[in-house]
């Protein structure tokens, strides 16, 4: 690994989607959201995955100049339709509306149709919790997580973000709903590392600790076994339903041919219901609880968020990790 600073980082990124074509103001926001997911520590879906965007671009998988348009209301509940645009601008402007519902209405759901990956789901949540409201939100994948009691890939491997805004620091869950995604066994079997628990099994269908056997097998362990599963198969219903778009099944299995993913974005705006309420206050308080008066039995305790925290100041400070390959390569799409 070597480190490059951040201002680099994004320097690059914007050159290589302004030589792809995109226009510069969605291409600026676009290498921010992939250069803030590196700087944060999500680097499998920050410069990891960037040539893969490109190659996905330039097969005509990704419309890079498609922009997002609603096509239905219901009070603060909307669908729109990403016409297959680029999968984090998709999901920024579509965050973006939901919480400008939530502060109009309290509550505010968008259900977006026909896009594509968005990228670190996380970004969203940050995104919502900056903005001062409490966020939820979730995308279908491709079939790449086999059902309980099933060995082939049926149900998608499907992210979902939770958003507390707090002023020392947002409470931001983000999380797949294998044990660890695929992005983190990558990152892993890149570094030469077991898993510290169980993550899969092998093609014996034996339980494993390597990185490498679970992505071979394709089979990634539910959280929580049966009910990971039902969970995956409840949000890809719910987002097919209410986007009126493809659900898993319906989705290209293969990664560089996904798209037409559903998503659903919600926003809450506590003030409307109870003015007063201060969401950062009750947050700091809970959280204090949650840490409890020392470190655990195997550490500190920390709330979701508090490492992409910590490795954002590291990150800003003493460069962003780069896979040296990776970093040429983005580097000559950018020359």
């Amino acid at each position: 690994m070597m480190r490059v600073p951040y201002a680099e980082l994004l320097e690059t990124l914007q050159s290589a989607l302004l030589k792809l074509g995109i226009e510069r103001r969605r291409g600026e926001l676009c290498a921010r959201l992939f250069a803030e997911s590196s700087r944060d520590g999500v680097y499998s879906h920050g410069l990891n995955r960037f040539p893969l965007f490109i190659s996905m671009a330039r097969s005509g998988v990704v419309d890079i100049h498609a922009e997002p348009a609603p096509l239905a209301s219901a009070g603060p509940m909307e669908r729109w339709d990403g016409k297959t645009g680029v999968g984090n601008l998709n999901a920024h402007r579509c965050m973006e509306r939901a919480i400008a519902l939530a502060h109009e209405h309290g509550l505010g759901c968008v259900a977006l149709a026909n896009t594509n990956h968005w990228m670190r789901g996380g970004t969203y949540g940050w995104q919502a919790a900056d903005a001062g409201v409490l966020g939820i939100c979730w995308t279908n994948t491709c079939p790449n997580l086999p059902p309980w009691g099933a060995s082939e890939p049926r149900v998608g491997n499907n992210p979902l973000v939770i958003a507390v805004p707090r002023a020392s620091g947002h409470v931001v869950l983000d999380m797949a709903v294998s044990q660890f995604s695929y992005g983190a066994l990558a990152s892993y079997r890149a570094r030469g590392e077991l898993l510290p628990v169980e993550g899969g099994f092998d093609t014996a269908g034996r339980l494993t600790r390597v990185p490498g056997d679970i992505e071979n097998s394709k089979r990634p362990l539910p959280i929580g076994y049966w009910k990971g599963s039902g969970l995956a198969l409840m949000m890809d219903l719910v987002a097919g339903i209410l986007a009126g778009g493809w659900t898993t099944h319906q989705i290209p299995a293969q990664p560089e041919r996904e798209t037409r993913l559903s998503q659903v974005f919600l926003a809450f705006d506590p003030q409307r219901l109870r003015p007063g309420t201060s969401a950062s206050d009750i947050a700091e308080e809970v959280i204090q609880h949650f840490r409890g008066p020392g470190p655990g039995e195997d550490g500190p305790v920390r709330y979701p968020g508090e490492r992409v925290l910590a490795t954002r100041h590291e990150n800003l400070e003493k460069g962003v990790p780069v896979d040296p390959s990776i970093w040429r390569q983005v580097q000559d799409l950018a020359a």
